[in-house]
């Protein structure tokens, strides 16, 4: 079986140099458990990808910015038979934050949200007292890295509302409280291997940030996975992760409830460097899932 393990074209965005390059560390894993596995930037005109069974996203961090191709990338890959791991139907539902309403429709807790569908008037105004809140987050449905998402206050919405005014002529946006649970305790993430958890850690915006992404600054601080916080964890991906290799649910515990910011299940950041056991654990499970 040959396997690509998907990438993007690196141009600096999104990666950090003071993190461990993860791809490079999973690869050679992998190569030394005797699979035929390589790198292969997604959108690449050059690559014949019917010769390889079987790709995982792994890394294709500019995806949101080439919505439209990746959507093509994944119709093409089912039309030359090569299997997607996560699932592709699976990724396309994932790639936009409309699937909140569908988790929170299943009973689970999701970040309160609001959608402004494209083309729609924007005034940011109203959501301060429907949400009760002094801020709100604002980012695009379709999006990754913190890009275009906006910290709103009464002090600055008038301006961002401006911004969005233009922004949501190309697509749509969500609209969140800003929790302050996420500046003083920290942001959770729960990572699974084929629904089976593996690690777990707090991600902590630097001083004066809201961003926890470690491209931004955000620190990592690995954990032992709290019960109550685990069993929480497990339900969404019990619901929403099937016959997924790896899922991260992302998360920050709010008047004693975890509510759910993100499921990643398209190129998360997986800390693999975090646990000494977390390379073996995806490797057991990919084993499982195509054997």
């Amino acid at each position: 079986m040959k396997i690509a393990l998907i990438t993007y074209q690196d141009q600096g965005a999104y990666a950090s140099p003071t993190v461990v390059n993860e791809d490079d560390k999973l690869l050679e894993f992998l190569q030394d458990k005797g699979l035929n596995i390589e790198k292969v930037i997604w959108n690449n005109p050059q690559i014949q990808w019917e010769n390889y069974d079987l790709a995982i996203l792994k890394s294709p961090w500019d995806y949101f910015d080439l919505i439209t191709d990746f959507y093509a990338w994944l119709e093409m890959l089912t039309a030359k038979n090569v299997r997607l791991l996560n699932p592709t139907a699976t990724v396309k539902w994932n790639a936009d934050k409309h699937y909140l309403q569908d988790i929170k429709a299943k009973g689970l807790l999701v970040t309160p949200s609001i959608f402004l569908e494209k083309d729609t008037l924007v005034n940011l105004n109203s959501y301060f007292e429907e949400f009760k809140t002094e801020k709100l987050i604002v980012k695009p449905c379709v999006s990754g890295g913190a890009k275009n998402t906006f910290k709103v206050t009464k002090a600055n919405v008038d301006e961002i509302n401006v911004k969005l005014g233009t922004l949501i002529n190309e697509e749509a946006f969500i609209v969140q409280p800003f929790l302050s649970e996420i500046e003083e305790n920290g942001e959770w993430s729960f990572l699974f291997f084929d629904q089976q958890f593996s690690h777990a850690l707090l991600k902590k915006a630097k001083t004066g940030d809201f961003r926890v992404q470690h491209a931004h600054g955000g620190s990592i601080h690995p954990q032992e996975a709290p019960t109550q916080l685990l069993k929480n964890a497990q339900q969404y991906v019990d619901q929403f992760a099937h016959n997924c290799l790896y899922a991260r649910v992302d998360g920050t515990v709010v008047n004693d409830e975890f509510l759910l910011m993100e499921l990643e299940l398209i190129e998360p950041f997986l800390f693999l460097n975090t646990d000494p056991n977390a390379c073996e654990r995806y490797y057991q499970a990919l084993i499982k899932l195509i054997n």
